[in-house]
């Protein structure tokens, strides 16, 4: 087998299947998952009557990475995302270390996905649901994207339709309440960052879409369209949500609140929707995870590539053109992580590693020339500095693993280079 790299044209390319409708539907499936479902209520304790502030600000920031993470995966549509970005604007160790905090805030991720899929559908037997719910989603991949993209369109148009009648029950009900919406001395500038920084974690997701680089239709074209077009849906839905409850919990209800959308519909009288909104939740975890999964085994084919990783997981399937080896790897961690993890650990490491990684996405951006797409200079350095600053805003504990993680694998990098200097 010849040498493989990222570029295309290679004999281990993957299939260019997927256009704008598909790549647009993979990243609503990666974003609007179980983050709305779960996320609204640790940042209403964060943010109090701020929370919609937190919910704008961190759109602020999911914009300025989705706008340079678009702009570089048509200059590099190449398995990775950011690993592959990182790596040629700033540097090997960047481009690396961008990889290491997407594998493995993501896979903590696929993790904490795994376990709301369980608590919804039998909260006795979470952890063992979770990791069925692994394996299954795994073998669903393996078989092909084009598989992916079709089931993760109907688990979308689900949610979508469970979300809706939510936001439609709430905010039409004798018990919706407008004044609920303003800010009051409640609100603090921390909690608001804390809010925007747990309520990022529910938009992050677009960067899927990139790193299917090689298997998207005229990337240069097909990328660029789909990345604003998923965060734009997904952020007006999610404002939708956000002030439906509102109206109907208010911000304390909502803080103190173990199931929020279950517990807006039946404040707003229709009790009958909140098993609807159970099982919307279900498929929501559902849809995130297959993505998660889908994208996680990208960056970890490209990284295995450049041999950060072993080797044997560039391997694509002769027949499903999909990287197998590299799957059956992320499902098999995936699927420990989940029967041995907290989720709500699982979320907060997660969020850090996630900010790393789009952090390193805006840096790249910035160094974009004019004849290569940059996006206003605004747009990356705003990305960049809200990352950092939501990301130690975040919980201590998470802030902490989320350090050393990185920390870690940045030294093991240097370890394994100093290693090859030496070998004659």
């Amino acid at each position: 087998m010849s040498e493989p790299s990222t570029a295309t044209g290679l004999p281990d390319e993957l299939r260019r299947r997927l256009g704008v409708p598909d790549a647009v539907v993979i990243g609503l499936g990666s974003m609007i998952g179980a983050g709305i479902f779960a996320a609204l209520a640790p940042a209403a304790r964060a943010a109090g009557s701020g929370l919609l502030l937190g919910l704008a600000l961190a759109a602020v920031v999911a914009y300025c990475n989705a706008t340079s993470s678009a702009r570089l995966a048509a200059r590099y549509p190449a398995s990775g995302g950011t690993y592959v970005y990182g790596r040629e604007r700033l540097g090997d160790f960047w481009g690396y270390l961008a990889g290491w905090a997407f594998v493995v805030g993501k896979t903590a991720s696929c993790a904490a996905m795994a376990l709301t899929v369980g608590s919804y559908v039998w909260p006795g037997q979470a952890h063992a649901v979770a990791v069925a719910a692994v394996v299954a989603l795994t073998a669903v991949n393996y078989t092909g994207v084009q598989k992916s993209a079709l089931l993760t369109r109907a688990i979308v148009a689900f949610v979508l339709a469970v979300l809706a009648a939510v936001a439609v029950a709430a905010l039409t009900s004798g018990a919706s309440d407008a004044g609920r919406l303003h800010i009051g001395s409640d609100a603090s500038f921390g909690g608001v960052l804390q809010a925007a920084g747990l309520l990022f974690f529910a938009f992050a997701g677009y960067a899927r879409i990139a790193t299917l680089g090689e298997e998207v239709r005229d990337p240069a074209r097909t990328i660029p369209r789909a990345i604003p077009l998923a965060l734009g849906i997904t952020l007006v839905v999610y404002v939708l949500v956000a002030m439906a409850v509102v109206t109907v919990l208010g911000t304390e209800g909502l803080a103190d609140a173990t199931a929020p959308l279950s517990d807006a519909a039946a404040a707003a009288g229709v009790g009958w929707l909140a098993p609807v909104v159970r099982a919307g939740a279900a498929v929501a975890a559902l849809g995130s995870l297959l993505a998660l999964v889908l994208g996680v085994s990208r960056t970890t084919l490209a990284m295995a590539r450049d041999r950060h990783l072993p080797h044997v997981l560039t391997a694509v399937h002769p027949r499903f053109k999909v990287p197998h080896r590299a799957e059956l790897a992320v499902g098999a961690v995936v699927a420990v992580v989940a029967a041995t993890a907290d989720v709500r650990d699982a979320i907060g490491f997660s969020s850090f590693g996630v900010l790393a990684y789009y952090a390193v996405a805006n840096a790249s951006a910035w160094t974009l020339g004019p004849g290569e797409g940059r996006p206003h200079r605004l747009v990356p350095a705003v990305g960049l500095i809200g990352c950092l600053v939501l990301a130690f805003a975040l919980p201590s504990a998470s802030v902490v693993s989320g350090a050393a993680v990185l920390v870690a694998g940045g030294a093991a990098y240097w370890v394994r280079r100093s290693i090859a200097a030496r070998r004659p």
